[in-house]
């Protein structure tokens, strides 16, 4: 019997497997808050310069009786109001004495403590690209660990350190270290993403491990509407930092109730570890672990150049690899560019969590048909919606903020389904490293996500069509990946080679 064979035999899907889901998917709340938060806590709210006159006064308040006006000035925010005399004639000169920023909406972000503005507003995009940065070194990192020490322990280790850095984060007395505390939770978030997702693929039927894998999605999608709501209620930054890392210290009984990947120490030749826990599994589901499983041999150790030594594990990867790259760079493009749309921050925020759920629904309904042809056609909505924005004029905002969530709608389906996808792909002795370098070439997404935002000010037209564009070529390359509808996982690079013949 195969290890397909075995988790069908002793319940593929039974309550073993839906507790291990509801350990899975706790987590998964808190990574939303994590890769989000930055949208609130490092935001730049309506600003001017100070003048002399009210020099003396903090930089982080609003002044009284202050016109609204004044916030909107062309030019005001980053040129002194007070003319100076340049030779026979006067001119603006660039804030001298600090800014003054709007409460109405937050009281205090980033941007305000570190003055983030005029010339220093790239740090702020920066810092964005460096947090997302330690998730390309995360995947790398905890993906390369996983395969060696297993995923239970590489997944523990992961949210113990997202919990302590991300606490951190909010007694960050610099932006300098601002940002090395984020890219440090940003590390931390891949090691949970990727090796959550993994042991509850590995733990899951052939039959099931697509609604297993669209679960966990459905729980980042919450976490994504709740930090709406958080934010809502507290505008302080720091204070925003702390409600959403402090409670991983909560999840401290994961070390009693987290079970390692049985699949795994299979390929790794611990025997008798696998034969306990499929026994328990078996004992928990209301069956009996057949004797056959006493035959599973232990598979040989493989490294990264393995996805790219035979033909068709090569082709396979280096699409996968594309195709992650493009849904990153979107997901987050979209996302941490919804300030740009001219309508309530924390409504917007909340329909585009919403959003994700109808996604994510639909994704339930058509992978069951076709892995492939749902994966290029969910990039072709993604793709299509963001070059239809850029014929809408600038002052429609409405129409944007539509445009904007059906492509979201697009991405966020075509991010489950490579999720999924991509784990059928890639044999058990590569499952992991390759969902890791996968992940990695996402995170380059996530990198250049704020910078091609940055670009808006500059032309409005560059980001839609990048973001247009990509997803387009990802939708004609994925038509040249196998269909996994309902076959079993591949264990070896034979497998992979020998598809067709299986």
């Amino acid at each position: 019997m195969n290890f397909d064979q075995i988790l069908s035999a002793i319940g593929g899907f039974g309550k073993y497997q839906k507790i291990l889901y509801t350990w899975i998917c706790l987590p998964q709340l808190l990574l939303a808050f994590h890769m989000m938060v930055s949208i609130f806590t490092g935001a730049t709210p309506p600003h001017h310069c100070r003048d002399s006159s009210n020099s003396v006064a903090g930089n982080h308040s609003f002044i009284p009786g202050t016109l609204s006006l004044n916030f909107s000035l062309s030019g005001s925010s980053c040129l002194s109001a007070e003319d100076v005399l340049q030779g026979n004639r006067a001119e603006r000169v660039p804030c001298g004495h600090g800014w003054v920023y709007s409460t109405e909406t937050f009281h205090t972000t980033t941007v305000t403590e570190w003055d983030l503005v005029c010339d220093r507003a790239g740090l702020n995009s920066l810092g964005s690209s460096i947090y997302m940065f330690g998730l390309l070194v995360g995947s790398v990192l905890f993906g390369a660990m996983a395969d060696r020490f297993g995923r239970r322990f590489v997944l523990l280790l992961s949210i113990a350190l997202q919990t302590v850095f991300g606490v951190a984060v909010a007694f960050a007395p610099s932006f300098p270290v601002y940002v090395i505390l984020r890219f440090l939770v940003g590390t931390t978030i891949s090691g949970v993403i990727i090796n959550a997702f993994v042991l509850g693929t590995e733990w899951t039927c052939t039959k099931r491990r697509m609604l297993a894998g669209i679960i966990t999605d459905y729980a980042f999608g919450l976490g994504y509407m709740l930090l709406a709501g958080v934010a809502y209620l507290i505008r302080d930054w720091r204070k925003l930092q702390l409600a959403i890392s402090a409670p991983g210290f909560l999840l401290i009984f994961y070390i009693w109730v987290l079970p390692q990947s049985a699949r795994w120490l299979l390929a790794n030749d611990r025997r008798e570890e696998a034969i306990a826990l499929l026994r328990k599994a078996a004992r928990v589901n209301g069956r009996v672990l057949p004797p056959a499983v006493q035959v599973l041999y232990a598979m040989q150790n493989h490294s990264a150049v393995d996805l790219i030594r035979t033909p068709q594990m090569r082709k396979r990867a280096l699409i996968l690899f594309y195709t992650w790259f493009v849904n990153v760079l979107v997901y987050y493009g979209l996302s941490l560019g919804v300030s740009r749309l001219g309508t309530n921050l924390y409504l917007t925020q909340f329909v585009f969590g919403l959003v994700e759920i109808p996604a994510r629904s639909l994704v339930l309904l058509v992978l069951p048909c076709s892995r492939r042809f749902s994966q290029s056609g969910f990039l072709v909505v993604g793709g299509l919606a963001c070059l239809v924005m850029l014929a809408v004029p600038a002052d429609y905002h409405n129409v944007l903020t539509s445009l904007a969530m059906v492509g979201k709608f697009g991405i966020t389906a075509s991010f489950a389904v490579i999720y999924v996808y991509t784990a059928e792909i890639f044999p058990t002795v590569l499952r992991q490293t390759g969902i890791g370098i996968s992940s990695m070439f996402a995170r380059m997404g996530g990198v250049l996500a704020p910078i091609i935002n940055m670009l808006h000010d500059h032309s409005p037209t560059i980001p839609l069509l990048i973001f247009g564009t990509c997803p387009l070529l990802g939708a004609i390359l994925a038509l040249a990946l196998p269909e996994t509808t309902d076959r079993p996982l591949p264990d070896t690079v034979e497998d992979v080679e020998n598809w067709d013949l299986r």
